[in-house]
């Protein structure tokens, strides 16, 4: 073959791939384009119809504040709709729900306690009894749609759901599913997935790739760095460090953060530290002297929209949430990922962010002799910070509670 068939044969297979990327393209945008249409239409039939949205699930932050972030979304866009969440019982759901103005039914079941046999041996009669109260809390809401986001009452709501074939969406937040998540994924119709990846979990053709919800005030911080600044008290001209272990705390971020003070002080470093309710007592007691220096000191941060724009770097557990947050902020973040969490999941979403050169990691065993000097250098090295906030730029997913408002709703109109 000679130089021209060659140089002939290479630009035609350029242009059938620009064709065939130019069709594929031109598809997307079509079935975008219909869905919208889709959304619209049902926006207007929710006005004179009203539907019925069962959310579940719970046992924890990871799984509660989602699930409301999607009920205020469904509330914000499509008004006239009825919404009851379904918990278990004596779980912080019960608290938070009803907190957050939404009404909480609450099943009588728990999760399977790992290694104890004892423990667990009344957990199928309790099975058995929250899916026959599911069967009546259904019956008598009438859903249109179900949707659950992990935790020990969305099993047997969403088992009650698909048996009488009501649409059913889950929301996983993390790299690695629950058991709960994983166990219904052959059910339901959508699955509303945080990460790329899941497909080793997840049937391919019910994924959408939707991020995870998050507070409006996170997404969108309205907050310039001067007023955060005069708010928690700092002086202007020095950086902020900001930890964030948890509500409950994180044991050794604390023993490190205490142990590294002096350090922190030396390079000018202020800090705002979220010890965790378990915690805030015994550090509170230990630093109260470090005040002077910016030191400041809460058991539980609620204006976090502060937080952020205050802060020039973040030190924080790798639970689901807290990393979606820190990517929309686009603030560097040092990840310690708890290693007590089932399946290590928490370092399977941290790999997510470090992999892409979106965070540092650095693991717990390595807390106490690291941590102190990974966050002094990493204060000083503007140009890593730089390449971290681009980074996170590119895999922050916005709206993601609208996204998935939408879906829910489109298939509450499901054969409607």
């Amino acid at each position: 073959m000679g130089l021209h068939s060659i140089t002939y044969l290479s630009k035609s297979l350029k242009e059938q791939k620009l064709a065939r990327t130019k069709q594929k393209l031109e598809m997307q945008l079509l079935e975008l384009e219909q869905k919208h249409n889709l959304i619209m239409n049902i926006a207007s039939i929710a006005k004179d119809r009203k539907f019925r949205v069962v959310i579940s699930g719970g046992g924890t932050g990871g799984h509660i504040f989602p699930a409301i972030a999607i009920a205020n979304s469904i509330k914000i866009n499509y008004p006239n709709t009825e919404i009851l969440f379904v918990g278990a019982h004596g779980r912080m759901e019960m608290q938070k729900v009803p907190e957050a103005g939404y009404t909480i039914k609450g099943l009588r079941i728990s999760g399977m306690q790992r290694g104890s046999f004892w423990k667990n041996i009344l957990f199928p009669f309790k099975l058995v009894y929250s899916i026959i109260q599911a069967y009546f809390i259904i019956s008598k809401f009438k859903p249109d749609v179900a949707v659950g986001v992990g935790g020990y009452a969305s099993g047997p709501l969403l088992y009650v759901a698909t048996k009488k074939n009501i649409p059913t969406l889950i929301q996983e937040q993390n790299s690695f599913p629950g058991i709960t998540n994983k166990l219904l994924a052959e059910k339901v119709d959508k699955i509303c997935v945080a990460y790329d990846g899941m497909k080793k979990y997840f049937p391919s053709k019910k994924i959408m790739l939707t991020g995870n919800p998050v507070r409006n005030n996170i997404q969108d911080i309205k907050i310039t760095k001067e007023q955060a600044y005069q708010f928690f008290s700092l002086q202007i001209n020095k950086p902020v460090l900001l930890i964030i272990g948890g509500s409950l705390g994180a044991k050794a971020i604390n023993n490190s953060i205490r142990g590294n003070l002096e350090l922190l002080i030396e390079n000018k470093i202020q800090v705002i530290w979220q010890t965790g309710s378990e915690y805030f007592e015994k550090v509170k007691n230990k630093t109260e002297d470090y005040a002077k220096n910016g030191i400041h000191v809460f058991e539980f941060i609620k204006d976090m929209d502060y937080a952020y724009a205050a802060a020039d770097i973040i030190v924080s557990r790798a639970g689901a949430i807290a990393l979606s947050e820190i990517t929309l902020v686009g603030k560097p973040a040092i990840i310690v990922p708890s290693p007590y969490v089932a399946e290590d999941h928490q370092t399977k979403n941290a790999h997510k962010l470090v992999d892409q050169n979106a965070a540092v990691l650095v693991r717990e065993k390595e807390v106490q002799n690291t941590l102190g000097h990974v966050i002094v250098n990493l204060m000083h090295d503007s140009a890593k910070q730089q390449q971290i906030r681009d980074n996170l730029k590119k895999l922050a997913i916005y709206d993601s509670a609208k996204i998935i408002a939408d879906e829910v709703m489109l298939l509450a109109n499901k054969d409607k």
